[in-house]
């Protein structure tokens, strides 16, 4: 058993180096089903946050909704495809806010014109459904970095989270799309830390986390009938994953915290699998 100085020890350790108190966070995609609980936890944790999105009821929503629960935080509005955009955002949440020192990139999602349904070929998918998603997920996590990156850099020291995707370690079938700009993503962010780290020292970190199956807005009727029981797809999905369930949003925030804190201070160029074991299982 430890002692109480041991045991004092302990706490004081994990109170500072998983600490994100009073750090400055900016949350792309901050209102989403995602992003939100990430909002949520990290205003629990004392850090200052910042949310952006394009749509301005959801940030109003989201400003509501965290007030209710007695967290305050900042409603920033930018497409995050549009670079313009984000530099008018940029100069004002350093007049509102400061300069960012965590940017977590959640903005992303899917189209169904860049899916393969089950009686289409690669024929019948939409080229330009298939440039808005790769533009949303890779160039929307790309932009952010290149506008708010720069406080990072000013400072020599911060951390950039992206989001991943299962879909980025072993493509699944019918979501082209999203599955090739998901791999993007992992890819870019092992670069983005070698890029950060060579130009600015071992004080920025960039590194991803792949969700497994989590269920959406936007996967719901893929996933789920109408009666809440499981298609085809779904079944199969949870048949792959050795936990046999889909993963809850808040079931990513132990990662995510790490992930801003100092107790991951000699972490970068990683994609964090959260996934209830799908990664790891061949099938039998």
């Amino acid at each position: 058993m430890l002692n109480v100085r041991e045991a004092l020890a302990s706490l004081t350790y994990e109170k500072v180096v998983f600490s994100v108190k009073n750090k400055n966070v900016l949350i792309t995609g901050g209102t989403g089903i995602l992003g939100l609980p990430m909002a949520k936890v990290l205003c629990e944790g004392g850090a200052n946050v910042a949310v952006l999105s394009r749509d301005v009821p959801s940030l109003l929503s989201a400003q509501g909704k965290m007030a209710a629960l007695g967290h305050r935080i900042t409603a920033i509005e930018a497409n995050v495809c549009d670079l313009k955009q984000l530099q008018r955002a940029h100069q004002q949440l350093r007049e509102q806010f400061g300069s960012v020192e965590i940017l977590i990139n959640a903005a992303g999602g899917n189209q169904k014109g860049a899916t393969i349904q089950i009686d289409q070929t690669v024929f019948d998918m939409d080229p330009n459904a298939m440039r808005a998603v790769v533009d949303l997920n890779l160039m929307g996590s790309l932009l952010p970095i290149q506008v708010f990156g720069r406080d990072l850099a000013e400072r020599k020291k911060g951390a950039v989270i992206n989001i991943s995707s299962m879909s980025a370690f072993r493509p699944l079938t019918r979501v082209a799309g999203y599955s090739a700009a998901k791999a993007a993503i992992s890819n870019l962010t092992q670069w983005l830390a070698v890029e950060f780290a060579q130009k600015y020292g071992e004080g920025i970190r960039v590194n991803a986390i792949a969700p497994g199956f989590f269920l959406t807005e936007q996967n719901r009727e893929l996933l789920t009938n109408t009666d809440g029981t499981l298609t085809e797809r779904g079944q199969q999905i949870v048949s792959h994953t050795p936990f046999g369930r889909f993963g809850q949003p808040e079931e990513l925030l132990g990662t995510l915290v790490w992930l801003c804190s100092d107790a991951s201070k000699f972490v970068t160029g990683t994609v964090i699998p959260v996934d209830g074991g799908f990664s790891a299982y061949a099938g039998v």
